[in-house]
C-alpha cells in the first residue's frame, strides 16, 4: 500500500489521479490533498477518500470547508503552512506535486527535504529552482518520477540503455490551436480561441501555455534537470497527432519512442507504480486507425516563446526563474483581457532584457527573483 499526498487535488492532474487511486484501492491510500478554491470539488474528494489532512488557499476558504464537512475528522488547513503540513505528512510515501506554477515550489521543496518520494506534474518546481531541487533529491535519496506525457516519454525511453549513449532527447509538441495561424492573426486572437486546445484537457494556465509554446520552454528546461542533459541535446518538433509523446535517439541512428493515446492517467499511473504497471482505463492505441504521423520543426517567429526558454538556458541560473514568473503574469493578464496574446511573449522577453542573471544559492533567492520578475513584468504591462 502506498500513501499519496496530492498537491493540487482538483486540478486535471489531481482529478486523474484520484481517478487511478479510486481504480486500484488496494495498492493506494490518500493521506493528505490540497486545493484553491474548489470546495465543492474537494469536499467531494474527501468524502470518496477521507484524507487525513487537507489544505486551501486561505483562512476564508478554511473556514468555509470546516463548515461544509461538519462531522468530519479531516483536519482543515490553509495556506503554504498548510500545503506544506500536508507535503510532509508523517505517513505520506509520495508526494504527487501538481500545483500549478510556482506556487508548487515550496512544498515540493518540503516534502523532498521530508523524505518523500515526489511524482512531478509541477514543471516549474525545475524550471525556477532545478539545480537546487535536484541536489536536495540526491542529497535526501529520494526518487522523483516525472508525470508529464514528455518527461515520462522520455524516462521510459531510457530504460534498458546508457545516457552516455544518448546522442538527444526529442521532445515533441502539439502545436496549439494556432499551428497554422499566421503571426497578424495571432495578435487577434481570444481567450476561448486560446483555451481550445485540439488534443489535451488541462487547465487554463497550461493551456494558453501550450498556445503560445511556452509550456515546450518550460519543458525543455524541466528536462535540462531531469535527464542531466544540456540544452543543444534537448530538441523540440511538433507532432499534431500527439501520439508519440517524446523520443529519444541515441548515437548508433537508433531512436525510442514512446507511444499511446493522449490521456494523463497513462503517465501518472506509471509514476505512481513504477517499475510495475496498472490498468488506467486508458484507450489502447490502434495504429491501423492512424491515417499518419507528421513531425516538422518549431516556427521560432511565430512562436518565440520557446526561444526565449533556451536564451533562458544560456543566460544563468536565475533567468529561468524570472522568464517563469513573467509567463504568469502575463498569461493572467491575457486570460483578464487586459493584453494580446502576442505581448505574452514579447512581455517576458522585456522583463528578461532587465535581469542581470546570478547563482542562486537557497530557495530563497528563488523566491526572491521570483518576486521581482512578477514585479517587473506587472510594470511593463502597464504601458501595453
Amino acid at each position: 500500500m502506498k500513501n499519496l499526498t496530492i498537491l493540487g487535488s482538483t486540478g486535471s492532474i489531481g482529478v486523474s489521479t484520484l481517478e487511478i487511486v479510486a481504480a486500484h484501492p488496494e495498492k493506494f491510500k490518500v493521506i493528505a490533498l490540497t486545493a484553491g478554491e474548489n470546495l465543492d470539488l474537494l469536499k467531494e474528494q474527501i468524502n470518496a477518500f477521507a484524507p487525513q489532512l487537507v489544505a486551501v488557499k486561505n483562512e476564508e476558504l478554511a473556514l468555509k470547508l470546516e463548515r461544509m464537512l461538519s462531522g468530519r475528522k479531516t483536519a482543515v488547513m490553509h495556506g503554504v503552512a498548510g500545503m506544506i503540513a500536508a507535503a510532509t505528512a508523517s505517513d505520506t510515501h509520495m508526494v504527487v506535486a501538481a500545483i500549478v506554477g510556482a506556487a508548487g515550489l515550496l512544498p515540493t521543496a518540503a516534502a523532498i527535504e521530508a523524505g518523500k518520494d515526489i511524482a512531478l506534474a509541477n514543471k516549474e518546481t525545475l524550471v525556477t529552482a532545478g539545480r537546487l531541487i535536484m541536489d536536495m533529491v540526491k542529497a535526501r535519496g529520494v526518487k522523483l518520477y516525472p508525470v508529464d506525457s514528455e518527461h515520462s516519454a522520455v524516462f521510459q525511453s531510457l530504460q534498458g540503455h546508457r545516457k552516455e549513449d544518448v546522442r538527444r532527447i526529442i521532445l515533441t509538441a502539439s502545436g496549439g490551436p494556432f499551428l497554422n495561424l499566421s503571426g497578424e492573426k495571432l495578435a487577434q486572437v481570444t481567450v476561448k480561441d486560446a483555451l481550445n486546445h485540439p488534443n489535451w484537457s488541462m487547465g487554463q494556465k497550461i493551456t494558453i501555455d501550450s498556445a503560445s509554446m511556452m509550456n515546450k520552454g518550460l519543458e525543455v528546461i524541466e528536462a535540462r534537470w531531469l535527464f542531466h542533459m544540456p540544452a543543444e541535446k534537448i530538441s523540440v518538433n511538433i507532432h499534431p497527432q500527439s501520439i508519440i509523446h517524446s523520443m529519444v535517439e541515441y548515437n548508433d541512428g537508433c531512436v525510442m519512442a514512446q507511444m499511446g493515446i493522449p490521456d494523463m492517467k497513462a503517465p501518472i499511473a506509471y509514476a505512481l507504480t513504477y517499475p510495475g504497471r496498472v490498468p488506467t482505463g486508458v484507450k489502447p492505441l490502434d495504429l491501423t486507425m492512424l491515417s499518419g504521423l507528421t513531425f516538422f520543426n518549431p516556427d521560432i517567429v511565430r512562436f518565440p516563446a520557446l526561444q526565449l526558454a533556451y536564451r533562458a538556458m544560456e543566460d544563468g541560473e536565475s533567468m529561468p526563474t524570472v522568464m517563469n514568473a513573467a509567463n504568469e503574469v502575463a498569461v493572467a493578464a491575457f486570460l483578464s483581457g487586459r493584453i494580446k496574446f502576442t505581448d505574452i511573449a514579447r512581455s517576458i522577453e522585456k522583463t528578461m532584457d532587465l535581469h542581470h542573471p546570478r547563482t542562486l544559492s537557497s530557495i530563497e533567492d528563488v523566491i526572491e527573483i521570483d518576486q521581482w520578475g512578477r514585479e517587473r513584468c506587472s510594470e511593463l504591462l502597464q504601458s501595453f
